[in-house]
């Protein structure tokens, strides 16, 4: 009987061995996300500091703007990329069969312009010096914003920084100044003066998603393990709805070190659509988020 055991024991442990060994080799490969400071990324950054990402063996690479982010993921340095529609178009113009396969959130509120001036002043100014990410979601809502007020588009300068630039300027009485920015990078520069004239809130016909991107081929040779990040982002946002004191503590460090306060506003000022509605899928099919590809 003891020598049966003993048989039995081994043999179970040779089975659990080989059961971890597998599940090792299954994740041995380095899986890499480009992403940056956004509020809409917060579970990917809540996941990463609960030790959720490491699990699945999957890398968090940080960058200054929208912009930076696509172009890691653009030259092959990381596996998935964090977009918005305006990057996800210009990337598919190098990558064509990059499709959005996780669906983040939409910005209500969170996209922002900020000005020195009010919008009389603006609509009077014969020079207005608009700073920006050119190459983001930022041209769209700037171009939205002078549409949606009539304004004259020739009289603006379209000046590119990324948001670490922008968020160090300082209001200048003897410019008419406009900048375009987005949650965290907006408190600092209201903090300097700046006021809010505009957002994607008031800017009803701009949609703004947040997706996670990756190419066709990669979606099918890693969809078990794609599927397990989207339980861990859908984790990830319950977690963060429910304990948002908890998860600020952990993640104030990715978003400018915010307070707590301008951490709830900024919270407010997105939706979450990781559950998305059949309604919202239908309005956003024509720009490029295809039901077929989603996880």
């Amino acid at each position: 009987m003891t020598k049966l055991f003993i048989l039995f024991f081994s043999v179970l442990l040779t089975f659990t061995a080989c059961s971890s060994d597998s599940t090792q080799k299954k994740f041995e490969k380095e899986l890499k996300i480009s992403t940056n400071a956004w509020i809409g990324y917060a579970p990917l950054f809540y996941a990463k500091e609960k030790g959720y990402l490491k699990k699945l063996n999957i890398k968090l690479i940080l960058n200054v703007s929208l912009s930076e982010a696509a172009d890691v993921y653009l030259v092959n340095d990381a596996d998935m990329v964090t977009t918005t529609q305006h990057e996800l178009h210009a990337i598919k113009k190098t990558v064509n069969d990059t499709v959005p396969i996780i669906l983040l959130d939409r910005s209500d509120g969170g996209d922002m312009i900020l000005s020195n001036k009010n919008l009389q002043q603006i609509k009077n100014a014969k020079k207005v010096d608009a700073y920006l990410e050119i190459n983001s979601i930022n041209t769209n809502l700037l171009r939205d914003f002078i549409r949606f007020h009539k304004l004259d588009i020739n009289k603006f300068s379209f000046i590119n920084k990324d948001q670490a630039e922008i968020q160090d300027l300082a209001p200048n009485s003897s410019k008419t100044m406009l900048i375009v920015t987005y949650s965290p990078y907006n408190v600092k520069l209201k903090k300097s003066g700046f006021l809010e004239i505009s957002s994607t809130k008031s800017l009803q016909e701009l949609i703004v998603i947040d997706s996670l991107c990756t190419h066709k081929k990669f979606l099918k040779t890693q969809k078990s393990r794609l599927k397990q990040l989207k339980a861990v982002i859908d984790n990830s946002i319950k977690e963060i709805q429910t304990d948002k004191k908890g998860s600020y503590k952990l993640i104030k460090r990715y978003l400018e070190n915010i307070s707590y306060t301008e951490y709830l506003k900024a919270l407010d000022n997105i939706k979450w659509i990781n559950h998305p509605s059949n309604k919202l899928l239908k309005r956003i099919k024509p720009i490029g988020y295809k039901r077929e590809y989603l996880i």
